[in-house]
């Protein structure tokens, strides 16, 4: 009986950890992982529910692969548009056999062994059971990188009105400190020097569960044993709320060595009466004060955040408002998203909708003034020697190479294949938008 399997994954970091770990129990189970659906009779999406076009394009993928040539294989969608939409995706996408929610994932080999034997079965599990530890912490030995995501905890108890998590991931449940240190350890003697701990809010880590040491919360703690860890050179993480952005936080930037100098903080407006709205717990002003805080710290920082443009009743005002944050805070990198409807959240039922086309015109405006920004940041890279983790050929040029920063800006720079998984010193000769340009000193 064939059990090739291959994996697509939509969305955010998280889905890719975790598609990482299904590999690994997949394989344990006697599964073949392969790198083309063509090669494979089982192909599994896992997928993404936070924007309506993220659920279309997998809905139209799983439809599409269940045609002709295809329509024998085993096709399952997986993680949070299948703890979204349940059974309704038994009508939107017919021939799809497993649907299975983000906090069931571990017991997919069991069901792909039980469709196998029976070609007429559809198996849906949607419950919000608890995570197996076995599975948050599972890598496949032979794809550890340089740099790695590492899963800290899971669900969102914030309840912000355009979002869908806390229904996808259900409410936070975090991993025990020791584990993550384990598997971070176990990652280092293994060749990783960097680490992107992962979280829905990823500072909210152990509050209410854990106890605050010295004023630290159980975070900054995190933190600050990572830090310890021989072989691990950098530390990241994604994503913070500001909401859990406090001093012990922001003082950790001068005191961690390894905790790399950039800062990805969702603002989603510069309005406080959007602010409001969308039920995010901060002002503008308090958003603000935690950046002049950090550039206080780390004057060359790099900040990114994600905007929302478009949310129900944003007015010109509003929107002026946000253009007038980002000129003041000058983000250098960020991804802006045009509000849609998400069923389930409380903003579906708000009146007042932003016409497309304004919503379009307002996403332009922002582009631009982040391709500005980011264009201004990295021309100030210009002559400077920057330490960069090189982590892959680069996809354009014969022997490029490219890797980051310690502020996670792209550098491609003439190499050999066995500077990958190093640290080396680029001096930075050119820029762009989004990569900058050097060579090796």
């Amino acid at each position: 009986m064939e059990k090739r399997v291959y994996i697509r994954t939509y969305g955010c970091q998280m889905n890719e950890r975790e598609s990482e770990s299904l590999s690994v129990i997949l394989r344990n189970g006697g599964y073949e992982m392969v790198s083309s659906e063509h090669s494979a009779n089982i192909i599994l999406l896992n997928t993404c529910s936070v924007r309506e076009q993220a659920e279309a394009k997998a809905i139209g993928k799983s439809n599409l692969i269940s045609r002709g040539k295809n329509r024998e294989k085993l096709v399952g969608i997986l993680g949070c548009m299948a703890q979204n939409l349940g059974e309704i995706l038994c009508k939107k996408s017919p021939n799809t056999r497993l649907i299975v929610g983000p906090n069931r994932t571990e017991k997919i080999p069991t069901y792909l062994d039980q469709l196998l034997r029976d070609k007429n079965r559809r198996i849906i599990d949607i419950e919000m059971g608890s995570i197996d530890r076995d599975f948050a912490a599972a890598h496949d030995e032979k794809k550890i990188k340089a740099s790695m995501f590492v899963s800290i905890m899971r669900g969102c108890n914030m309840h912000c009105a355009y979002c869908i998590v806390p229904k996808t991931r259900g409410p936070e449940w975090y991993r025990p400190m020791e584990d993550i240190i384990h598997e971070i350890q176990w990652l280092a003697e293994r060749g990783t020097k960097e680490v992107t701990l992962l979280g829905q809010i990823v500072n909210n880590y152990g509050i209410q569960q854990m106890p605050f040491m010295d004023k630290k919360s159980p975070f900054v703690q995190l933190l600050e044993k990572v830090q310890e860890i021989d072989g691990i050179c950098r530390i990241r993480f994604l994503s913070p709320h500001p909401k859990g952005f406090k001093f012990d936080l922001i003082d950790a930037y001068g005191k961690l060595s390894k905790l790399c100098p950039h800062v990805h903080l969702p603002l989603q407006s510069g309005s406080d009466r959007i602010l409001k709205a969308m039920r995010r717990p901060y002002k503008v002003e308090q958003f603000s004060s935690i950046i002049t805080a950090l550039r206080e710290i780390i004057p060359t920082i790099s900040i990114s955040t994600d905007m929302i443009v478009g949310f129900p009743g944003e007015t010109e005002d509003d929107f002026r408002a946000t253009c007038e944050l980002f000129d003041e805070i000058k983000f250098d990198m960020g991804f802006i998203f045009k509000y849609s409807i998400r069923p389930g959240t409380i903003a579906e039922q708000f009146d007042d909708h932003i016409p497309q086309e304004a919503k379009e015109m307002r996403n332009q405006i922002l582009l631009q003034k982040v391709e500005y920004y980011s264009r201004q940041y990295n021309e100030s890279m210009i002559g400077k020697v920057k330490e960069v983790l090189v982590e892959s050929h680069a996809k354009r040029g014969e022997q490029q190479l490219e890797g980051y920063t310690p502020e996670h800006k792209k550098v491609i720079f003439s190499g050999t294949e066995d500077l990958i998984g190093q640290l080396i010193n680029i001096k930075i000769e050119q820029y762009g938008a989004s990569t900058l340009f050097g060579k090796r000193v």
